[in-house]
């Protein structure tokens, strides 16, 4: 390809909207354009990217004994009814009508729909277990799209759906997509690390995220990981173990008392002179239109994801000032925020005020809670005796840095992740409501057990930006670059430069190598400038001292250079390449 007819504009200043790294560089370098908020268009070299990941995908997936197919990115609201999705889902499902009024949706993920197929196709157990897949465009109404490709409303993902008759074969199927994700990821330059995850909409028991581990501001999620085992997990999933709350016996009896201004934690324990880890705080939320509040320990705080799981909600928000008080005064009582607590609380208009309490605090003994009054708590405070301990506990705490091990105990860190891929244990979860079953060998119909695999692919390209990058522009993993090479003639002017970038070039082409000559009449430091900035990942620069046989050789993932002859430029290129996995 000749960088002249290349269908590529670069800019010089990064997008205004842009924030992270991988957004700012495939813009600048004209990799995408954006047509609407969380939709962009992949141009000519964006497109090239994308076709390699997806052809390691394909690959690798062939290669694990799964069958690609394609599915429809419009789906039947019927379908969703049947799952019972249709209204749990969400805001970030597109609904629409057709002429003739029948409503549908924009597939976010196609659950639903490989479902009905497998109803239809597979009657016997003999033909499980079975892996379908499909590279597809799918469709999520973010509420807040961000980050470019990292969190658009409209991306490429490959999506994967196992059936089985047993949980057996559900398990080997579970480790068989393990292993062709980390070939996968592998292959595409990332090195990504298995954690344990929430399953969110797409429902299940067991479920994995395939995190890019990295030090930018792209990474979405919270990795926790344990140094001494192999224990990692995305914030809202990981668990810790806590050293036990104790007061030394300060608060013997229970009685309220005056704490004036004490609106925060830290006020109301440098006030009483207590640790916060005795203080059980209570934090009003709004889950799907209905109130709910989480107790915790004093100096922890809530994953709403864990939340959320635990009354089975959507959508959650924190409760505004104006709600708190308005659900105040309908109980009877004066209260703001950091004066709240669980007793008397009963109705918030058409709702029942849920409870849930968090196991930091069902063991507290002599603790300080909120009573709904005004500069006023509860001391020596004990659960069934004081306050009725809620009937919802479960795991709601975001685990810290430095707390310990559920595995071994040893303390554990953090860092960032990019997701870009998972794999989910369905069971029957879409099976069962859909009656899709087939028949065991007694000639007994029973539901298929579900497995499903995900990777975005727009996604993983991203990824590799913001793992592959410095100043000057993009470092794509050769696996998956646009183009392998790029050959620059320093003056086009010059007779024996292109002579001799000409031949190069020739000759790359007739190897197999995917190769751009640079035959813009421009400045070296502009060709220099876009060359680095698209990420070619070797660069054969043709100027003064090819008179002495020479051109020089840059890497771009290491910056090297080195003076080689014309055919040992074109070999190392040559080899690079068929190295490829």
């Amino acid at each position: 390809m000749k960088m002249s007819k290349l269908f590529v504009q670069t800019q010089r200043e990064f997008p205004a909207d842009a924030e992270v790294v991988s957004h700012k560089m495939l813009a600048r370098a004209g990799y995408i354009k954006k047509l609407t908020s969380g939709v962009y268009n992949f141009l000519p070299l964006m497109w090239r990217v994308l076709k390699k990941v997806e052809d390691i995908i394909r690959d690798e997936m062939d290669k694990a004994g799964a069958q690609e197919l394609l599915m429809p990115f419009v789906q039947p609201k019927e379908l969703w009814e049947q799952s019972g999705r249709w209204n749990a889902y969400g805001g970030e499902l597109m609904r629409l009508k057709d002429r003739h009024g029948r409503e549908m949706c924009l597939g976010p993920t196609h659950e639903e729909i490989i479902t009905s197929i497998a109803r239809d196709s597979l009657k016997s157990y003999k033909q499980l277990p079975v892996n379908l897949y499909q590279i597809q465009s799918k469709f999520r109404d973010e509420r807040r799209p961000r980050f470019g490709l990292l969190r658009g409303r409209e991306f490429i993902m490959k999506d994967a759906y196992s059936f089985a008759s047993n949980q057996e074969d559900l398990d080997k199927e579970y480790q068989n997509m393990w292993q062709a994700y980390t070939n996968i990821f592998n292959r595409c330059g990332l090195a990504t690390k298995a954690v344990q995850s929430d399953s969110g909409a797409i429902g299940g028991n067991v479920s994995h995220e395939f995190m890019v581990i990295t030090d930018t501001d792209a990474g979405e999620n919270d990795v926790f990981y344990c140094d001494d085992c192999d224990y990692a997990a995305n914030s809202n999933h990981a668990i810790s173990n806590l050293p036990e709350a104790v007061l030394d016996g300060k608060f013997d009896k229970a009685e309220i008392v005056d704490t004036p201004d004490t609106h925060s934690i830290d006020e109301l324990s440098a006030f009483l002179n207590i640790p916060s880890t005795v203080i059980c705080k209570s934090l009003v939320y709004i889950i799907d239109k209905a109130p709910v509040i989480a107790l915790i320990r004093g100096d922890k705080a809530v994953e709403e994801t864990k939340l959320l799981n635990a009354v089975g909600g959507v959508e959650i928000r924190i409760a505004t000032s104006g709600e708190i008080e308005e659900m105040m005064k309908e109980n009877g009582f004066d209260a703001v925020a950091g004066f709240i607590g669980p007793n008397g609380l009963k109705k918030y208009g058409e709702y029942d005020i849920k409870f849930v309490a968090d196991k930091t605090v069902e063991n507290l003994k002599n603790f300080v809670v909120g009573i709904n009054q005004n500069d006023k708590h509860l001391v020596g405070a004990n659960w069934g005796v004081d306050v009725e301990l809620p009937e919802i506990k479960a795991d709601i705490r975001l685990v810290e840095a430095g707390e310990f091990c559920p595995q071994c105990g040893k303390p554990l860190k953090v860092t960032r992740g990019i997701e870009v891929g998972n794999i989910f244990q369905l069971g029957t979860k879409y099976s069962k409501p859909m009656n899709a079953v087939y028949l065991d060998s007694d000639g007994k119909a029973k539901p298929y057990i579900m497995g499903c695999y995900g990777i975005g692919v727009t996604r993983t390209a991203a990824a590799a930006v913001e793992a592959h990058h410095d100043d000057f522009g993009i470092k794509w993993p050769l696996s998956i670059a646009p183009y392998h090479a790029v050959v620059v003639p320093v003056s086009v002017k010059d007779e024996l430069q292109m002579k001799t970038a000409e031949k190069i070039y020739n000759d790359l082409l007739a190897q197999g190598v995917e190769v751009v000559i640079d035959d813009r009449d421009e400045r070296p430091g502009v060709k220099f400038k876009d060359a680095d900035l698209i990420g070619f990942p070797y660069r054969i620069t043709v100027g003064k001292t090819i008179s002495e046989g020479k051109v020089e050789f840059v890497t771009r993932a290491t910056g090297e250079k080195k003076d080689v002859t014309s055919d040992e430029a074109v070999k190392t290129v040559v080899d690079a390449v068929n190295n490829i996995q």
